[in-house]
């Protein structure tokens, strides 16, 4: 049987990349974000490329949702094998004016939904020696050079939640470890081409971001690498 990889945040660039890597290697696919719409066509792309694949559209930041999310894949693809979390909030960039309405969304969506869909998915990850991969952002490190331009950019509160998902890999990893789930991160410090960052100066392929967590879901001996 197949195993099943769930893609959280699902996306053009590092998710998609990330659904096509593991596609590659017999992997199931479930592709979550919020928009419906936008699902249909990556779904349709990935069952074009051979890859088995279905849409779970959800709203990421709604604990709840998430929850039931992970039971829908497994009702539907069975036992989860991989959580993939690439989802992020851009809000609260501008900390003299965020609204801690904005800040509470971008926990909720960087940390407070891993952590559900880590919960929810830990007997089926458990079963199946499974892992927890996360996407990861050098906004996260403290520096003062990164705090300004993460302020300069209005990344404000892209830069709290990193953080605190940094944090989080690391805590997950050590709590999980002993259950025999993996937890790592690929920390991504320049701009992915083709995404919604890309003004034409990007570097980093989507596809070797990829190529990295299947290296590290593989060796399961590093938790967090920077790229």
């Amino acid at each position: 049987m197949a195993e099943t990889i769930v893609v959280c945040g699902y996306g053009v660039g590092i998710s998609d990349a990330v659904a096509r890597r593991f596609g590659k290697e017999g992997y199931r696919v479930a592709a979550v974000a919020r928009n419906a719409d936008r699902l249909a066509g990556a779904v349709d792309k990935l069952s074009k490329a051979g890859i088995e694949a279905k849409a779970f559209p959800c709203d990421l930041g709604d604990s709840d949702a998430v929850r039931k999310l992970v039971s829908d894949v497994g009702a539907s693809f069975g036992p989860i094998k991989v959580l993939h979390w690439n989802a992020f909030s851009g809000a609260a960039g501008d900390l003299k004016t965020a609204s801690t309405a904005d800040l509470r969304n971008v926990l909720d969506v960087t940390v407070n939904g891993l952590i559900a869909a880590t919960q929810a998915a830990l007997p089926t990850l458990k079963a199946t020696g499974g892992a927890v991969l996360v996407t990861g952002g050098g906004f996260a490190f403290y520096d003062p050079s990164v705090d300004a331009a993460a302020t300069q950019w209005g990344a404000a509160g892209l830069a709290i939640g990193k953080a605190a998902q940094h944090k989080t890999v690391g805590l997950l990893s050590k709590a999980l470890n002993g259950d025999g789930v993996y937890v790592g991160e690929v920390v991504v410090t320049g701009i992915v081409k083709g995404t919604a960052f890309d003004s034409g100066n990007a570097t980093l392929e989507a596809s070797t971001i990829a190529d990295k967590f299947w290296e590290l879901f593989k060796a399961r001996d590093t938790v967090s690498v920077t790229i």
